[in-house]
């Protein structure tokens, strides 16, 4: 008598124990097992420090964009209003705008300036240090936090040092009849684009204040590189903008 042979489907099969009575080996990825973690749970729960880094990173890159677009808007207009003006009855094209002659304490502000971007960059990059950071990690102290502090006081004196100096450079127009409020165009937007520059100097203030106390406060190493880091980023912006914004008050009115 030939042999018949059945066929079951594919369902049957999986549930079938198989020879020996033995289930088959369910190969799909659990997590379990030999490595005993997740990959891809451990990929989407947990992140490192050099991507949280650079999350922080991106939010201040998308901030200093915005603050582009004002400035750019400011600048916008200054130039849209330093060429407007009217003819008179002989067709003679008048302007009512007047160049603005800088005080000479601007130049030291900037250079001022300047020089509190390189103290907060030698802050920024001490906390990096690999050494210092292993140091910590082996309980051996902070000494990241010992390097950097004086350099962040630095900046934190220097910053305090160009609204200072800002301060006086207005004091020296109002003495020379230049106010906000006085009919010349020029002076207004002097004091437009450089109060507001300062405003935004003042934040930067606020964060590296936050930044020097986060070192003190914050316990995880990451964490006080990030504040730092970020600080330095916000402080090196303003540096640029202040950079375009002076050769604009001094050279192109």
């Amino acid at each position: 008598m030939p042999a018949t042979f059945t066929r079951h489907s594919a369902e049957v099969e999986r549930r079938d124990p198989g020879i020996g009575g033995k289930p088959p080996v369910d190969r799909r990825p659990t997590g379990g097992g030999g490595d005993g973690d997740n990959w891809d749970d451990h990929q989407s729960r947990r992140r490192g420090p050099r991507e949280l880094l650079s999350r922080y990173r991106l939010g201040v890159i998308f901030a200093m964009a915005g603050d582009l677009m004002f400035f750019v808007a400011i600048v916008s207009a200054f130039f849209v209003r330093q060429g407007a003006g009217h003819f008179d009855a002989r067709d003679n094209y008048v302007s009512d705008w007047h160049p603005l002659a800088v005080p000479p304490i601007l130049w030291l502000n900037t250079a001022v300036l300047l020089l509190s971007s390189v103290t907060i960059e030698v802050a920024r990059r001490q906390l990096f240090r690999e050494i210092d950071v292993m140091e910590e990690w082996l309980g051996l102290g902070r000494p990241a936090v010992k390097r950097a502090t004086p350099w962040l006081l630095a900046t934190l004196g220097l910053g305090l040092l160009f609204l200072a100096g800002q301060w006086i450079a207005w004091k020296q127009l109002i003495v020379a009849g230049f106010r906000f409020d006085s009919p010349d165009p020029s002076s207004h937007f002097f004091y437009l684009i450089t109060g507001t520059h300062g405003a935004h100097l003042v934040l930067g203030l606020l964060a590296l204040g936050a930044a020097l106390f986060g070192m003190f406060q914050l316990k995880r190493v990451e964490l006080r590189q990030i504040a730092v880091d970020c600080a330095a980023w916000y402080w090196h912006t303003m540096g640029l903008f202040w950079i375009f914004l002076f050769a604009l008050l001094v050279w192109f009115q």
